[in-house]
């Protein structure tokens, strides 16, 4: 099964090609620029470097988030318009768990964190299944402030690895809750990469599979703009219903 993976979710733009259980190739970047103009032409250089076109895909695998709006929707924009063109099946996993991926073999819980702003953060909890030798959810990914978050976690076994482009934003509060129950993975570790989207793709791909027209992104909360529009609507609704 040949698979191309994409994951547009954070600073990073990662790609990864698969065949069946073999990495053919990874495109990784953490370069802070504009995936809507880098990412096709990443996308024809990675193929290009591995001497396959992309008819020759089985599939397509896609990061749907959370992470950045912007990023997210342009990610599985491009992987639905692929996987629709070519007439392939396309698998949705989570951005959280991409990251979470790279400390696998790591003996206790492993938490992917993204920022979210105002003391928020985007929150996986995962630990390595040698069964399956990929990383597996313990809880749901969720939205919530750090320290409430933190204090869930102070009640579970630890030791607890914090990856993630979070970490350098949240790591003081980590430390000062949790202690030495709390360890910070290298930096290295921090970005998602191609490579692992594509490899956990193939190894879930039935669980992951998605109708290519009604796949959405998982942002776990709503843009700010939308925000503002249902409080509008709202506020509108409630006018009316007081006249």
């Amino acid at each position: 099964m040949n698979v191309l993976a994409i994951d547009t979710s954070t600073w990073s733009l990662a790609l990864g090609l698969m065949a069946e259980d073999r990495l053919l190739g990874e495109y990784n970047t953490t370069l802070a620029k504009n995936h809507s103009l880098r990412l096709m032409p990443a996308i024809s250089e990675l193929f290009n470097h591995v001497d396959m076109t992309p008819k020759e895909l089985d599939g397509i695998a896609v990061a749907h988030g959370p992470g950045s709006y912007t990023g997210v929707r342009i990610g599985l924009t491009t992987a639905k318009s692929m996987a629709w063109s070519l007439g392939i099946p396309i698998a949705s996993l989570s951005s959280l768990q991409v990251v979470a991926q790279n400390a696998y073999g790591f003996q206790g819980k492993i938490i992917p964190l993204f920022d979210a702003r105002r003391g928020q953060a985007y929150i996986g909890v995962y630990e390595t299944s040698p069964s399956e030798q990929i990383v597996k959810p313990v809880e749901a990914d969720r939205l919530e402030p750090i320290t409430k978050f933190l204090a869930h976690l102070d009640h579970m076994d630890g030791p607890f690895l914090f990856l993630g482009e979070g970490v350098q934003v949240h790591e003081p509060v980590i430390v000062e809750m949790l202690g030495e129950r709390a360890q910070i993975a290298p930096s290295i570790y921090h970005a998602p990469r191609g490579g692992q989207l594509a490899y956990l793709a193939v190894k879930t791909w039935n669980e992951h599979v998605r109708d290519v027209h009604g796949l959405a992104p998982r942002y776990l909360q709503l843009a700010e703009a939308e925000k503002k529009w249902l409080s509008k609507q709202e506020s509108k609704s409630g006018e009316s219903g007081e006249s």
